[in-house]
C-alpha cells in the first residue's frame, strides 16, 4: 500500500513539474501561428498554399515579398518583444517590484535621449548606421548614472527606483528640447523612433541583434539562479552565502543590456517589460526557467501583433508598433498601480 502511495506521488510531482512547460510550448505555438499571420497578413494577403510556395521559392514576386520585407520585419519584432521581455522579468526579480521595467530605470529615457541627441547632431554626416551604438551607449550609460546616484554603501531596490524615475524625466526633458529645436525633417524620424518601430527591418538587422542577444543569453546563464533569489530579503540571501551587491550590479547590467539592444534596433517600444512578465507569472505562477521562456514568448507576441495591426488595419499607412503597445500597456499599468495601492 506504501509503495502504491508512493508512486501516486511520484506521478503527481512529476505532473506538477511538467505542466508549465506544456503551457511554455503552447505559448510558444502562439507565437508560431502569430508568424505566420505575419507573414500572410498586408498589402498582398496570402493564403496558406500561397504562403508555403512563397517561402519554397525565395525568388519568386510572392517569395521576395515575404523573404525580403515580411520575415525580417516580424523576426526582428519578435526579438525586440523577447529582450524587453526578459529585461523587464529581470528588473523585477531584483527590484521586487511588479511595476519594475526598463522605463522605470531610465533605460529607455537615456536610450531616447542618446538616439534624438545622434538625430540632430550626427545622422547628417554619419547617416542611420550607428544609431543602434548610439542608443545601446545611451542606455548603458543611464544605467550607470542611476546606479552611482543610487549607490551608499551599496544599492537598495528602492533606492534604484526613485533615481531611474527621477532621470527619466530629466532625460525626457533633455529629449524634448531637442526635439523643438531641431529641424523639421530630423524631429519627424526621431519622432517615429520615439514611438517605437521595427519598419524597414531588415536581414542585416536580424544578424546583428541576434549576435548580441546570443552573448547577453551566455553572460545570464551563470546567473540565473541569482536571479531566482534576488526576489528574497537581503539578510536572508547573504546568510545562504549570496553576495547581494555584487548579484544586483550583475544582474541590473544584464537588464540594461538587453533592454538597450531591444531599444536600439527597435525603438522606444514601451510597456513590453512590465507586460510580458505579468503574463508569464499569470501562466507559470512559481519563478523558474519556464516562466523565464514563457515572458520571452509572451513578449515576443506582443510586439509581433502590435506591428500586424499597424501595418494592415490602417492601410496604405503603415503606423509603428508603440502606438498599439502603448494602447494596451497604460491601461495595464493603472490597474497594476491601483492593486498595489489597494
Amino acid at each position: 500500500m506504501a509503495e502504491i502511495q508512493a508512486l501516486r506521488l511520484g506521478r503527481f510531482s512529476r505532473a506538477i513539474v511538467w505542466r508549465p512547460w506544456w503551457r511554455v510550448v503552447m505559448a510558444w505555438g502562439v507565437v508560431g501561428v502569430a508568424l505566420a499571420g505575419c507573414l500572410s497578413l498586408g498589402k498582398m494577403a496570402l493564403t496558406p498554399r500561397e504562403l508555403l510556395a512563397a517561402l519554397s521559392a525565395p525568388l519568386s514576386d510572392t517569395g521576395l515579398i515575404v523573404w525580403q520585407l515580411r520575415l525580417p520585419r516580424t523576426l526582428l519584432a519578435a526579438l525586440v518583444g523577447g529582450a524587453l521581455a526578459l529585461s523587464g522579468w529581470l528588473l523585477q526579480q531584483v527590484m521586487r517590484n511588479p511595476l519594475a521595467s526598463p522605463d522605470t530605470l531610465g533605460v529607455t529615457s537615456g536610450a531616447s535621449a542618446a538616439a534624438v541627441a545622434y538625430f540632430s547632431l550626427l545622422a547628417a554626416d554619419l547617416g542611420h548606421a550607428w544609431l543602434p551604438l548610439a542608443a545601446a551607449g545611451g542606455a548603458l550609460m543611464a544605467v550607470g548614472i542611476v546606479y552611482w546616484l543610487a549607490w551608499q554603501q551599496g544599492v537598495t531596490p528602492l533606492r534604484l527606483v526613485l533615481m531611474g524615475i527621477g532621470l527619466s524625466a530629466l532625460l525626457t526633458a533633455a529629449t524634448t528640447f531637442l526635439l523643438v529645436s531641431s529641424p523639421f525633417s530630423t524631429t519627424l524620424s526621431a519622432y517615429v523612433w520615439l514611438t517605437g518601430s521595427v519598419y524597414g527591418g531588415n536581414w542585416s538587422e536580424v544578424a546583428r541583434l541576434s549576435i548580441g542577444l546570443a552573448l547577453a543569453l551566455v553572460a545570464m546563464a551563470p546567473l540565473v539562479r541569482y536571479a531566482l533569489l534576488a526576489a528574497v530579503d537581503d539578510a536572508l540571501a547573504v546568510g545562504i552565502g549570496v553576495r547581494v551587491q555584487r548579484m544586483r550590479g550583475a544582474l541590473t547590467l544584464l537588464a540594461a543590456v538587453l533592454a538597450g539592444l531591444a531599444v536600439a534596433w527597435g525603438g522606444a517600444i514601451a510597456f513590453v517589460g512590465l507586460i510580458a512578465p505579468h503574463l508569464a507569472r499569470r501562466l507559470v505562477p512559481v519563478p523558474g526557467a519556464a516562466q523565464i521562456v514563457m515572458a520571452i514568448a509572451a513578449g515576443a507576441i506582443v510586439v509581433m501583433l502590435a506591428d500586424l495591426v499597424g501595418r494592415t488595419l490602417f492601410l496604405p499607412l503603415d503606423l509603428p508598433a508603440g502606438i498599439f503597445v502603448a494602447a494596451i500597456g497604460a491601461p495595464f499599468f493603472l490597474m497594476l498601480l491601483i492593486r498595489q495601492v489597494r
